[in-house]
């Protein structure tokens, strides 16, 4: 599915670009892992070759589902969500590891919209955060734009 020089998302870590494939023992087993250069986080892990799809590692979006996700962003209409906030934490968490784009913009979408009506606590906030540079860091190498452009993108359709 994926080889060196291909980029790549991480659900949690963002976008990443696989460096080289490598063999590790761990627990006296040997296996393959990649390396992965996250080059928003100017930082380097190494994911199980045989856990990618379980972890929810994917190809980066094709620059016409852009428009699909933004649609997604302008609807001004909240999902569905617990109301605790630490179970709404856990079902918003759940939702970006799957690394389900779609998936993605909602959280995005329904936490923005919480914040402009009643404020968030300050692990949602972090995630409204984390979840934005994830999105931004996708249109940034699927349209290849700047990191301005892509935040006007999101902006604009979220307000």
């Amino acid at each position: 599915m994926f080889k060196v020089g291909d980029k790549m998302l991480h659900p949690l870590h963002g976008i990443g670009v696989i460096e080289a494939v490598t063999e590790q023992e761990v627990l006296g087993e040997v296996r393959k892992y990649f390396v992965v250069n996250l080059t928003m986080k100017k930082m380097k892990i190494m994911v199980p070759v045989g856990n990618v799809e379980e972890i929810g590692i994917r190809k980066i979006m094709k620059s016409d589902q852009i428009e699909e996700i933004l649609g997604v962003l302008k609807s001004k209409r909240m999902s569905q969500m617990p109301s605790n906030w630490n179970r709404r934490y856990k079902f918003n968490l759940d939702k970006i590891k799957t690394g389900d784009i779609k998936e993605v913009a909602e959280v995005l979408k329904n936490l923005s919209l919480k914040e402009k009506k009643k404020g968030l606590s300050m692990g949602e906030k972090k995630m409204l955060e984390n979840v934005r540079n994830l999105l931004v860091g996708e249109i940034v190498y699927s349209r290849n734009v700047d990191y301005k452009q892509a935040q006007t993108f999101i902006d604009e359709a979220l307000h």
